[in-house]
């Protein structure tokens, strides 16, 4: 097992249904330490770097559209293998797919409204987390519960 740093979206819908809350809860109750956090709006720019990956798919366009239309939530969070937690925490993309006790199989409505975005790799993580934090925005700290999470 091996500490890692991911980041983590509440997505437009996540905070327009007022979610945010339930989704941060999730994330911290499987051990993950939340590490720094901000309310901000993604520019088109900004949507059009964060999904550079999908360029020229035809749902593209939509994508950048939804994820610009509200303030969304971003997280940086830390844990043992956080990446493989927050994406097993936030289940199947596709909300209809999604296993009950998941952030998405038990929150989400459809696959263009699943509430959560989570790095799917420590390279993605680390390129992601640039894009919405300077280093200074990051705070390392030690919670006493880690020594129960984790073990000595």
């Amino acid at each position: 097992m091996s500490t890692e740093q991911t980041l983590v979206l509440v997505k437009p819908d996540g905070v327009q249904r007022a979610l945010a809350g339930a989704v941060i809860s999730r994330l911290e109750a499987r051990g993950l330490r939340i590490v720094a956090m901000k309310m901000l709006r993604l520019t088109p720019e900004m949507a059009r770097r964060h999904y550079g990956a999908h360029v020229g798919k035809a749902f593209f366009p939509g994508l950048v559209e939804f994820i610009t239309s509200s303030p969304v939530i971003a997280m940086v969070v830390e844990g043992q293998n956080a990446v493989e937690m927050v994406r097993r925490t936030m289940g199947a993309t596709d909300p209809l797919q999604a296993q009950p006790g998941t952030i998405r199989g038990d929150l989400g409505v459809d696959i263009g409204h699943n509430l959560v975005h989570g790095s799917d790799s420590l390279e993605s993580a680390a390129q992601e987390i640039r894009l919405f934090f300077s280093p200074e925005e990051i705070l390392s700290y030690e919670r006493d519960v880690d020594r129960w999470i984790t073990g000595p």
